[in-house]
């Protein structure tokens, strides 16, 4: 399963992006699994994650990630996160 992270975003899309809902989580480390596919836009932070049985993937403020439905991975927020994210 592959994570698509676009590191540059124009600000039409930025502007888009900023009507969807804010996730915000401190540095930590934990599982997660998508049952759905998520986009999300880096407000802030500085994050890895390695999807199981994966390559790990850095990402962070002013990207634009795509994390695919069914896959399972490690998130390690390295400094705090705030993002803006959709689902489907």
């Amino acid at each position: 399963m592959i994570i698509k992270v676009i590191k540059e975003v124009d600000q039409n899309k930025r502007n888009e992006l900023a009507s969807w809902p804010i996730w915000e989580k401190e540095a930590s480390k934990f599982p997660w699994t998508y049952d759905e596919e998520e986009t999300c836009f880096f407000i802030e932070g500085d994050v890895v994650v390695t999807p199981e049985n994966g390559e790990p993937v850095r990402m962070g403020k002013g990207d634009l990630v795509t994390f695919p439905a069914g896959m399972s991975c490690t998130w390690e927020i390295l400094s705090d996160v705030r993002k803006h994210y959709r689902f489907g």
